[in-house]
């Protein structure tokens, strides 16, 4: 046995750093990673990744800390949650569609002493950094800029040892702390091991066939789980990542990327998908695309349709799960796309599921339910936050919230959210949180959340407002409060003031009555 202070073989365990590591030692020169003008072989992102994490530890980050991230998608990104699980550390993306407030919460929630950030985020960056929310500071864009406060990326980077970091990691240690938005008013995180995301990713490798040649594409931000655990199975087999720029989706720019990196699979949310479908694509060379993955939120079927006829030869994938999941528990593939439209497939790989009513026991097939799971996917826990995670995992079956039907040979279809979050553009929305910041201003009596129709993004929040005798409230004030303490795609699109919100002999706001009164995307 190695003498305690000395790295342990971490080759023998599931830890997500040894990836990389690994596939450095069989397969150096091989193309990694592409970011715009980036282009990394294996050795130079596994060197890149060493330095930055001995650079981190020199400066004070051990097994264990947070250590968020604030950043548009970059190389850099994928560098530091790497550097992270190198050292034990715990990566914490940040959304950064998040405004200072909500940053500020889930830096102290995480207890993350370290942020990494991007250009357009020194600002919020520098007041939470002088303000001593956090010790360390490291600007990851431009390297002109000239913050006081924060160290540059590539200086870090270069300070460092290009040598393995010798920390011993659990691959049952915390890998990612990835923030959800929360039924109580605040995001909560859920904790995702090494095992959790390892188990994810050779599950995924499983069902998409992923081999050495692959060449990953995603149109999600690196935030998001989905954009995580697509990059990990390219890091696995010694595949290539293609990161693509946050923000200013362009159709034709995405193909052309896709054209000149021979991508072989390639995930976007179905409002992209459609914006694909209404450009021109014949004379298109996508001869090296295998599987066109979309999920997030709900498809409608003309987009499907659309997508079976304009990519004939190239499977269509609908990829199913939740973060806690680390993610994905089912999958559409191959003819089913077509025969079982509609559907979220069958599970995956080392995913259990049961469909059981509110006292845990099974429905029958063809009848609705809440799909329930287990297996190494499912994750550690809500940090410091016992309750939810033992609400979460009752009788050892991790509950979703999310009620389907199972038809006769299996296949999940999803009918509707158990609990009140909808999706909008991919991004999960909990009425809970608009409710909390509506419910801060002045006037307002009483409020409630729900989701609407929306053409582009499926759904779309609308806030049902009880206003106080006499307030002066209009409802450009309540949007413009919302973008001051929200994310951007969870302010209101429509705000309508109604005398009463409907309740039922406890008191609980009926929201299947809201939905029936004001579910349309209109203000009223």
């Amino acid at each position: 046995m190695e003498k305690e202070g000395h790295r342990e073989a971490n080759w023998r365990k599931l830890v997500l750093g040894e990836m990389l590591a690994r596939n450095a030692r069989k397969y150096p020169n091989k193309l990694a990673l592409v970011f715009e003008n980036t282009r990394l072989t294996i050795a130079e992102l596994n060197e890149r990744v060493d330095r930055l994490a001995n650079a981190l530890r020199d400066r004070g980050v051990s097994k264990g800390d947070g250590v968020a991230v604030l950043s548009y998608n970059s190389h850099r990104v994928v560098e530091a949650y790497t550097a992270c699980h190198k050292l034990g550390a715990v990566a914490v993306p940040v959304n950064f569609r998040m405004v200072e407030d909500e940053i500020r919460y889930v830096l102290g929630d995480s207890g993350s002493k370290s942020l990494l950030f991007g250009d357009g985020f020194s600002e919020t960056a520098g007041n939470i950094t002088r303000d001593g929310t956090v010790d360390l500071a490291v600007r990851m864009g431009d390297p002109t800029g000239g913050d006081d406060f924060a160290e540059g990326y590539e200086d870090l980077v270069s300070s460092g040892s290009p040598e393995e970091p010798k920390v011993a990691v659990d691959d049952d240690a915390a890998a990612f702390m990835m923030y959800t938005s929360g039924t109580t008013g605040f995001p909560k995180a859920a904790v995702l091991t090494h095992k959790n995301l390892w188990m994810n990713t050779a599950n995924w490798i499983m069902e998409m066939q992923v081999t050495g040649d692959s060449v990953w594409l995603s149109g999600l931000p690196l935030f998001h789980i989905g954009g995580v655990n697509g990059v990990l199975p390219f890091f696995y087999v010694g595949g290539t990542n293609v990161i693509t720029p946050s923000g200013g989706f362009d159709p034709e720019e995405m193909l052309d990327l896709m054209e000149r990196e021979h991508v072989t699979h390639c995930y976007f949310v179905p409002t992209q998908w459609a914006q694909f479908l209404e450009t021109d694509l014949s004379g298109r060379n996508l001869g090296a695309l295998r599987k066109a993955m979309w999920g997030a939120s709900v498809a409608p079927a003309s987009v499907l349709e659309g997508m079976v006829e304009a990519f004939p030869g190239i499977e269509i994938v609908n990829a199913f799960g939740q973060t806690e999941m680390s993610s994905n528990t089912t999958f559409l593939k191959g003819e089913d796309a077509t025969r079982k439209m509609g559907s979220a497939g069958l599970p995956a790989l080392n995913v259990e599921i049961r469909v059981v009513d509110d006292m845990d026991n099974d429905v029958p097939r063809g009848e609705v339910g809440e799909i329930v799971y287990r297996g190494p996917t499912v994750f550690k826990g809500y940090h410091d936050n016992p309750e939810a995670t033992a609400e979460a995992m009752r009788n050892g079956w991790f509950h979703s919230g999310d009620l389907v039907r199972q038809d006769e040979e299996g296949y999940v279809f999803v009918v509707d959210r158990k609990k009140d979050m909808f999706v909008s553009g991919g991004e999960n929305i909990y009425p809970a949180e608009v409710e909390r910041v509506v419910s801060e201003m002045s006037g307002v009596a009483e409020v409630a959340v729900i989701g609407v129709p929306h053409e582009k993004w499926v759904e779309t929040p609308k806030a049902l407002v009880v206003s106080e005798p006499g307030a002066d409230l209009t409802k450009e004030r309540v949007v413009e409060h919302c973008k001051e303490h929200l994310a951007g795609y969870k302010k209101p699109s429509y705000v309508a003031f109604v005398e009463e919100l409907p309740r039922n002999a406890a008191g609980k706001v009926l929201r299947r009555e809201l939905r029936r009164l004001h579910g349309e995307g209109d203000d009223e």
